[in-house]
Parts: C-alpha cells; structure tokens; sequence
C-alpha cells in the first residue's frame, strides 16, 4: 500500500549521512558570502526620514513608487515607476539590508535625478476591486553581478525647487535571489503585504462591501505600498510591505552571526528546486495569502528531507492563486479563493461576519505546519515552556512553565493535528483577544521522513525576540507586546538552527 502524505511525513527519521570534506570546504564558502558582505561599511542612511500622507489614510502622492519584480536575479533589467505629485525631480538609492556592524544596510548606488510627474491613479474593476497601475517607466537597472540575494530598498527622494520647500521620501522592495545552493532559504511574506496593503484609497482583500473575507477579491503587485494598516502606524512601511516590520529582525540576526542564507519572495518558492537547494526553510513574520502551489512545493521539500521552521502566525490560511499582469508578467496578481483547510462550525458561527463566505478550498495547513490559524485568530500573549528536557531548550534555562512575556501576537498557530505521528507540544498558553477574549496557541515539532523536521513557533512575533535593528518598532496589540531582543529565543533559534544545519 503506498503510504499516506502524513504517515509519509511523520516516518522514523532516517540516519544523517556526514558531508564530506568537500562539501564542508563549500559550506564555509557560502558563510564567508554573508560574513563579507556584512564586514563592507554599513549606513543607517537607508531610514526614511521626511515621509507625510497627504491623500487619505495611507498614500503619499508627494513622491511614491512600485517596481516590475518581487524578485530578480543579478544580470536581469528592474524597471522603477515612480510618481511625483507636484511634479518633482527625484533621486532613487538603492540600499541591500543586513547587519553591517549595525548599521542595518549598506548602500549601493545613487540614480537619478530623474525628471518626475503625477502618474494617473488606476480606476477599480467593479467585478474584483484591483487597482492595477499601467505607469510610465521612470527609470530602470540592471541588477549588477556583485549584488549577492537579500532584500533591497529603493529610497526614492524628491529635489525641492527652492530653499523654502522641503524634501519628501518613500520606499521601492524587492529581493534579489539566485539559485546557488545555501544552508537557508528566507522566504518573505509579500502576498500578506500585498493582500493588506490599501493603495490608494481602501483597496485590500479586505475592504468588499461583502464582508472582509469575500472571495474573487483581487490585488496587484502594479501599486506602490501605502502606510501599514493594522497595529501600529509605522512610517518605515510607506513602499516597504511589511518586510521592515515583522522580517527584518530576524535577517538581521541571522546576518549578523554569519548563517549561510538566501532571499526569495512567496512567488518564487512555485520553481522546482527553490526550497530543495537548501537545508532550512523560513516562513517568517505574517505569512497568510499562499497559493496552493506553494503549499504542495513545501509539503515535496519535506518529503525530501529539508527542514522547515515556521517562525510566523497565521501562515497558510488563505488560498490565493496568482495569475498574470495585464502584460502578462506572471505572479502579479492574487485573488482570494477560500481558505485552507476546513473552518469548523463553531468558528464560522463565532465570527459569522468574517467566515460567511469563506469556504475550505485547499488542503489543511497542518498537514506541513502541525498546527493552524484558530478562532480567536488574533491575540497576545506569553510563550510558556511544556517540555523543557527537549533539545530545544538546551542552554536557555527554561523550566516548566516559564514564560517569555508577550512573545505571542498578534495572531498564532494552535490546534496541533493528532495524525502526526511524532508531534510534540513545545510552548502553549493562552492569548487574550481584545485584552479580554480567550484563546489558546501552542508550539510544536515533528519529524520528517528522512532526519528533518518541522518546526512551528506559532506567533508573528517570533522575531521580535531576536534583535533590535536600527530604526524597529516593537509591536504593540491587544494590550500586549514582547519585550525585544530575549536571551532564550536567540537560543532556541540557534538549537533549532545548529540541529538542522549539523
């Protein structure tokens, strides 16, 4: 009988095979990638430092921008449409983020100045809402060989025309990515951006007159960022998604210790080998909207025996497929179609103005993260040890039912799946909804068929707790936060990290 998906996963891991003396000499290689980029001068001049919202609640029209890729390879053409209104000169600097002694980025080069103008506002399809921007190009580059995989911010600039003006900023994001071999693959969430992001007026997946989890919504990647919508209003989000705020903590962390890692977008984890050309996988910060692509992409991987650390919340929990541009550039369009896995009864009564229409259309999440998005969905809340003798642990000092304060939030993972042989429950608790509504995330591991395996911390944020990079908001939500930068996650993280990686 051939094996179920899980009774596939879940298998008695088999014995690691010692690397060679030859694939050890190329895996210092690849660190010494990382390690020397980050021993290059750094700047903290990557910040935005004059940002204003002048139309509505999130757009700035003084000076904004998208640009042609999620992702792009070294030697390939990014094209910039950026618009100015009034009608300003503009520079664009382009910045790869990292450690840099502690810097956080290091520039790159300067464009421009180029000669800006008003770009028209798209009109919005009645059938789908997208609002999908046909701009002039405004300037373009071709990704220069040096430039190694990480995620790059554009900051664009305008010139003012007389001493008494002053100058206005926003960003361009986009990741370079490559296909060589890596220890990890950092994969960032920029459908869950796109998906929340209401440029220009209040034009998300959730803003259908028919409830906020109606399907055939659709959003373009053809649009600048506006100012982030939930928790917090943060400036450094106006044209950076949500990478800055949720991400960046933990690239930061990892660049500094030297790990061996790649960059990629949602998108590109659809291309065969994307996930396989490394040992780890990260999902990280709020990785909701996923094409079912990409689950089936992860869920292979592991059946190959990559180890996958969900560092998120709420991830896998929208099916949203991606289809082309007008032009037919593909990926640029996501359009919500259900959700994965099956809400239960009691969930869609609890929360009827949110699930009416929301209908399972893929598979259950749990089936590659242990664990799933859960009524109440969103929170705070302390991450608190159950199993303090498991390897994870090693070297935090943790104890039963010590907690990290605020650790979990804004939303979590919970509701581990009893048909995952191996499964266990590292950290759970409750979460508070609202300060005061009760739920319950939980944190778990499980093997993989061949030595791997899964790990879910269940909370967005995750991140939080591993370092502080220049210019970081530390959340706050539902009459919660984290503290920052805490001993025992960087720990953990290293544990998880040094087992998959030895």
């Amino acid at each position: 009988m051939k094996p179920s998906r899980r009774t596939f996963l879940a298998s008695a891991a088999a014995p690691a095979v010692a690397i060679s003396a030859i694939e050890s000499q190329a895996a210092e290689s690849r660190v010494n990638l990382i390690r020397e980029e980050n021993a290059k001068p750094g700047t903290t001049d990557w910040q935005l430092t004059r940002v204003r919202i002048n139309q509505g609640k999130y757009r700035t029209s003084l000076v904004e921008g998208y640009v042609s890729h999620q992702s792009i390879r070294a030697g390939e053409t990014l094209t910039f449409f950026v618009s100015t209104e009034p009608a300003r000169r503009f520079t664009i600097d382009l910045y790869r983020l990292g450690y840099y002694g502690g810097k956080g980025g290091r520039h790159l080069t300067s464009l421009g100045p180029f000669d800006g103008a008003a770009q028209p506002t798209p009109e919005m399809n009645p059938q789908n809402r997208l609002r999908e921007c046909r701009w002039e190009s405004s300037a373009s580059l071709v990704i220069p060989e040096d430039w190694i995989s990480g995620a790059y911010l554009g900051k664009l600039t305008t010139i003012p025309e007389s001493p008494d003006e002053p100058y206005w900023q926003s960003y361009v994001f986009f990741v370079v990515r490559d296909d060589r071999k890596a220890d990890i693959v950092f994969q960032t969430s920029d459908n869950t951006a796109q998906a929340y992001n209401r440029w220009p007026v209040n034009e998300s997946l959730y803003t259908d007159p028919r409830g906020s989890h109606a399907p055939g919504v659709s959003v373009s990647f053809d649009r600048p960022y506006g100012l982030y919508v939930q928790i917090f209003e943060n400036p450094l989000s106006i044209g950076s998604g949500e990478f800055l705020l949720w991400e960046f903590p933990l690239a930061f962390w990892l660049e500094r210790e030297g790990y061996d890692v790649t960059y990629l977008s949602n998108s590109d984890i659809l291309s065969a080998g994307s996930i396989e050309r490394g040992k780890v996988f990260l999902s990280v910060g709020h990785d909701e909207y996923w094409d079912v692509r990409q689950y089936n992409r992860v869920e292979s991987a592991i059946a190959g025996g990559v180890n996958v650390l969900w560092l998120c919340g709420n991830a896998v929990f929208i099916d949203s497929p991606f289809t082309p541009a007008s032009d037919g550039r593909p990926n640029r369009i996501l359009t919500r179609r259900g959700c994965f896995g099956e809400l239960r009864q009691d969930e869609i009564a609890q929360y009827a103005s949110l699930f009416d229409k929301l209908q399972g259309t893929a598979p259950d999440e749990r089936g590659i993260m242990g664990v799933r998005s859960v009524v109440p969905f969103n929170g705070g809340g302390d991450w608190t040890c159950r199993n303090p003798s498991h390897w994870i642990f090693e070297g935090t000092g943790m104890k039963e039912g010590e907690s990290i304060p605020g650790l979990v939030g804004w939303e979590h993972h919970g509701e581990p799946d009893p048909a995952i042989a191996g499964l266990e429950v590292l950290a759970e608790g409750p979460v508070w909804a609202g300060g005061t509504q009760k739920g319950q995330y939980t944190a778990v591991i499980f093997p993989g068929p061949k030595g791997n395996f899964v790990f879910n911390a269940s909370t967005i944020f995750w991140s939080q707790g591993l370092s502080l990079p220049p210019g970081h908001w530390i959340p706050w939500s539902h009459w919660s936060r984290p503290h920052g930068p805490d001993a025992r996650v960087q720990r953990i993280t290293k544990n998880l990290l040094d087992r998959a990686l030895g």
